[in-house]
């Protein structure tokens, strides 16, 4: 699917650019070849007026192209008329020789006069030709278009090949951007189905021992079904609402519903509820905990949705802490900002794992062993964070590991 999406990205930008450039090439055409034409037709005018200057001398003519002086090949001829619809036709000068008394020659001339506009083209011939009629006789300057035509395919040539370079260097560019912009679809689509077959796995197993203690209720007489059984079901069955609500939030996440209502909030009365609330479950896992609270530090927020960040990042340090270590709770106010940190002892966690603490489902190696939960609290409380418009992240290191939440002051 994201090859599809990337080949239709690349497609539809080569597409545009493939417009583009046949656009402007054939504007660059169009441009060069009525400036060639121009130019020729310059010659035929300058080849009539200096010939008639020159005394009969046969002028140099030629025109300036990229700075350079090229001399086109041109010839003229005068025609008198004569008796009975016929004339005489003369070669007066040019760069051809042995044209005098020819029928090519003659062919030239009766196409030439055979054309109304006195400025034209002889195909057949490859020449362009001007006529001007001076009253006993007509002057006819004839150009030979081969050189027009030879240097607006050098111009094109060059020109053709800067497009080409041209488009294989967008292609590349193409290639490149396809690959950034479906980036994130392709995490999208890799985390969507790391999420559902997570999720599966958490959700089987409590469905396995519903199940089974269902089925062995069923096969007992009623007063012989035992509580345990009873007990295991309703257990699993909490457990299971639990993770189906813990998804449902992240799901509302996903969907850009805001559901935080903002109020003033004392951050310093969540952080100390927070700290109590857990110090009896710090103290009974044999990891005290130590806790330092800045008075009168207010924000804008969701108090519910605070509280439970707190007590995501105090329940994590709890399961992950090392045996016998004290975990700390800081809450600290700066100029503009509410500063919370939770920090527990324990193995540094490596990099590489650091950044994938916040995703779905994910949970730590086995140096630092299997705690209950499914991997969503964080993914929850870095939902939270991005809520009040703060920033949650995780450093780990020699001394442990700890989690920094900080977000803006009530102005």
């Amino acid at each position: 699917m994201i090859r599809k999406l990337r080949l239709k990205f690349v497609a539809i930008c080569m597409a545009m650019v493939t417009a583009v450039l046949a656009v402007v090439c054939f504007a660059i055409f169009a441009a060069l070849r009525g400036n060639v034409a121009d130019l020729s037709r310059e010659v035929l005018h300058r080849v009539i007026q200096e010939e008639a200057l020159s005394g009969g001398r046969k002028p140099e003519i030629g025109v300036e192209i990229g700075g350079d002086k090229v001399l086109l090949p041109y010839f003229t001829v005068s025609v008198w008329p004569g008796g009975g619809g016929t004339y005489a036709a003369y070669v007066t000068g040019g760069t051809y020789a042995g044209l005098e008394d020819t029928a090519e020659l003659t062919a030239i001339l009766e196409d030439c006069l055979g054309q109304e506009p006195p400025e034209g083209v002889i195909q057949s011939y490859s020449l362009r030709y001007l006529r001007r009629d001076n009253g006993l006789y007509r002057r006819l300057a004839f150009v030979d278009m081969s050189m027009e035509r030879a240097m607006l395919r050098e111009m094109m040539g060059s020109y053709l090949r800067i497009a080409l370079a041209a488009f294989l260097l967008l292609l590349g560019v193409s290639v490149i951007l396809a690959r950034w912009a479906t980036g994130p679809v392709e995490r999208a689509w890799g985390q969507q189905r790391q999420f559902l077959s997570d999720a599966s796995h958490e959700l089987k197993t409590p469905l396995t021992v519903i199940l089974s203690n269902a089925e062995l209720l069923s096969a007992l007489p009623l007063e012989e079904r035992p509580a345990r059984w009873t007990d295991n079901i309703l257990s699993e069955s909490q457990q299971m609402k639990r993770l189906v609500e813990e998804m449902l939030t992240l799901a509302r996440a996903d969907n850009l519903a805001q559901s935080a209502v903002l109020a003033e909030v004392s951050l310093s009365d969540v952080a100390e509820d927070c700290a109590l609330a857990f110090e009896p479950v710090a103290f009974e896992a044999g990891k005290p905990l130590e806790y330092h609270v800045a008075e009168g530090v207010t924000v804008l927020g969701d108090g519910d949705k605070l509280r439970r960040l707190v007590s995501i990042l105090l329940d994590n340090a709890v399961k992950y802490g090392a045996e016998g270590g004290t975990i700390t709770l800081a809450l600290e106010r700066t100029e503009r900002q509410a500063r919370l940190t939770v920090s527990n002892p324990g193995e540094p966690i490596p990099a590489e794992q650091l950044g994938r603490l916040f995703e779905r489902f994910y949970r730590a190696d086995a140096s630092r062993g299997e705690k209950s939960g499914f991997g969503l609290g964080l993914s929850i409380a870095a939902v939270i964070a991005q809520e009040h418009k703060g920033v949650l992240k995780a450093e780990s290191g020699r001394e442990g590991t700890r989690f920094l939440f900080t977000l803006p002051l009530k102005k």
